[in-house]
Parts: structure tokens; sequence; C-alpha cells
């Protein structure tokens, strides 16, 4: 019953976010909608963490499940895609070089911000 619960809730926030889509005028997806109010939710203590977390952890877990219809469809749609592979797997190719890089230097960057916080921090506690 806990997880029907859990779950409920977690599909509740889904649905606010598909309602806000409709609502709001910028492209933004419903599943971000839903995400970011989860999110808010979560930190203002509107949700405990509790509520949704079993849950949650076990749609993280099926979650490569949630590929296998996109990969079908990319198998159904390989007559459309073999004419533009080539320049598909040069812009994936790129966009994964860019992405990995961008990612890195923020997580540089966030990781010299903690270390100089934590070092004003034991400067301050002496």
């Amino acid at each position: 019953m806990k997880y029907i619960k859990q779950f409920t809730l977690i599909l509740t926030i889904s649905f606010i976010g598909e309602l806000l889509k409709e609502i709001v005028p910028f492209p933004i997806p419903a599943s971000i909608y839903g995400m970011v109010l989860l999110f808010l939710c979560l930190e203002t203590g509107i949700i405990r963490l509790p509520s949704v977390e079993e849950t949650a952890k076990y749609l993280i877990e099926i979650m490569p499940l949630m590929f296998i219809p996109a990969g079908v469809g990319l198998l159904e749609s390989w007559g459309i895609l073999y004419p533009i592979l080539a320049k598909t797997a040069i812009i994936i190719i790129i966009s994964t070089i860019i992405v990995m890089a961008v990612s890195g230097k923020v997580t540089q960057g966030v990781i010299r911000c903690y270390g100089h916080k934590k070092t004003l921090e034991a400067d301050n506690n002496e």
C-alpha cells in the first residue's frame, strides 16, 4: 500500500507538470515541469523524502527498461536513418565531446568553489 501511495504522489506531481505545460507558453517538456515541482516540494518540505524515496529508487532501478521502446523505434526506422547515418554519427560524437567538456568544467568549478568555502570555514574556526 505504501508503494501505491508513493507512486500516486509522483504521478500527481507529473500530472501537474502536464497541466503546466498546457498553461505556460514555454517550449519546456512536461516532465521537466514535474521534476522541478517535485524538487521544489522536497526542498520546501511540502513533501518529505520518505514519502517518495522507495518508489523513486525502484523507478530509477528499472529506468533502463524505459529505453527499450526507443531502441526498437530506431531499429524500425533503420531505412530512414541509414542515408544520414554518417552525419548523425558525427553530430553525436561532437555533441558528446562538448557535453563531457562542459560537464567537466562545471564539476571542476563546483569542486573549487566547495574547496574554497571549506578553506574559508576552516580559517574562520581558528
